[in-house]
């Protein structure tokens, strides 16, 4: 591929149909004619994927340490993904601890053919024990001193926690006062309960629809103060965390309502059994569960996650944006998830049919078949 690539560009302003150019890991520029992709063959050029929710891939799990890490960042460059944050499980402390201080390490010296590790996703253990979903049973309030005793040790850039629990909503203001962004997840918490954490700096939602109260007409719950009022949102677009009608729903409710794979070591591999911090999860079907039929993250791939939400009705700019623009807006980043000079060079190729040609990031070609002269 060389320092160039050829065939429809996203832009932030559209489609062109044209080239771009990358010298030293930056864009340096492109030079086309707008265009509707829809009339020619020629592939599809998008801003890298970036996914804000990753638990393993390739076999391995973030709870392993910094040799699964450099598998997970691997098996998802593969399939596109550009950047990510690796997300931690619901673990007795001192794990916690060892995982964190392994992350910082690994990004000390990360590997060049991998997708770049942005930081933590602290997902638990500050989490309602009644809503674990498949974390496990190591979940409780959490405090502004032990939070602040975890950043020490590696960049934690999000973290998810249940509002309702004794504390939080002082732990909040505090982690938004940091810049640390703050999901509610995992929690039991009231609609009134969501609106005050987002009043108090939170400003997204884990998983949506997914290990959270529900939406009632007379009892909205967390659902119901995400639709009402959230800006940002992560939602896991496999098909079968959530009904295409309810992501419809949330995309005419949340601007910014981005994807995310939550993706387990299962991911990019074939059927069979897998580790999911301290918990052995199956994969079929194309789905994770635990031994009781809990759904359990997830096998989804970013570039699959583009197709689904394709197929659902969007279009590919906006299926695009949900995988790169907004998670790139939400965690603060100027230099990612848009294709415009002076940004780095991550972008993904694509077929007609959306399969994926080529990745690079930083201008490094991590998987090409080299469809661009």
């Amino acid at each position: 591929m060389g320092n160039t690539c050829f065939g429809n560009i996203l832009t932030p302003d559209g489609w062109c149909l044209g080239e771009i150019h990358w010298r030293d890991g930056r864009i340096t520029g492109l030079v086309g004619e707008p265009v509707n992709p829809a009339t020619n063959d020629h592939p599809r050029i998008l801003p890298g994927f970036i996914d804000l929710h990753v638990h393993g891939g390739g076999g391995a799990d973030a709870m392993q340490g910094a040799e699964a890490l450099t598998t997970l960042a691997r098996t998802h460059a593969r399939f596109g993904t550009t950047s990510l944050l690796a997300t931690t499980m619901t673990a007795p402390d001192a794990e916690v601890r060892d995982v964190l201080q392994a992350i910082a390490t690994y990004m000390e010296a990360p590997p060049a053919d991998a997708a770049r590790v942005l930081g933590v996703h602290l997902e638990g253990p500050f989490i309602n024990p009644g809503k674990l979903g498949a974390q496990p049973a190591h979940a409780r309030a959490g405090t502004i001193a032990e939070l602040d005793a975890l950043c020490a040790l590696a960049p934690i850039r999000l973290v998810t926690l249940a509002p309702e629990l004794t504390g939080h909503h002082e732990l909040i203001r505090h982690l938004a006062q940091r810049g640390i962004r703050v999901q509610l997840g995992h929690t039991l918490g009231s609609y009134e309960e969501g609106v005050a954490a987002l009043g108090n700096g939170a400003c997204g939602f884990t998983h949506l629809f997914n290990a959270m109260s529900g939406l009632h007409h007379r009892e909205p719950g967390m659902v119901g103060a995400a639709l009402a009022h959230a800006d940002y949102a992560e939602l896991i677009p496999d098909l079968l965390h959530v009904h295409p009608g309810a992501i419809r729903a949330a995309l005419r409710c949340i601007p910014n309502l981005f994807a995310v794979t939550d993706s387990t070591a299962a991911a990019g591999m074939p059927d069979g059994e897998y580790r999911l911090g301290e918990q052995t999860v199956s994969k079929c079907l194309g789905g994770v569960r635990l031994a009781d039929g809990t759904l359990a993250g997830s096998t989804l791939t970013m570039d699959q996650a583009l197709r689904n939400l394709v197929a659902i009705g969007m279009t590919l700019a906006d299926a695009s944006d949900r995988l790169s623009r907004y998670p790139a807006a939400f965690l603060g980043l100027t230099e990612q998830g848009q294709l415009c000079a002076g940004a780095l060079a991550d972008l993904v190729v694509l077929d007609t049919q959306l399969n994926l040609k080529a990745v690079v990031i930083e201008g490094r070609e991590i998987l090409g078949e080299s469809p661009c002269p």
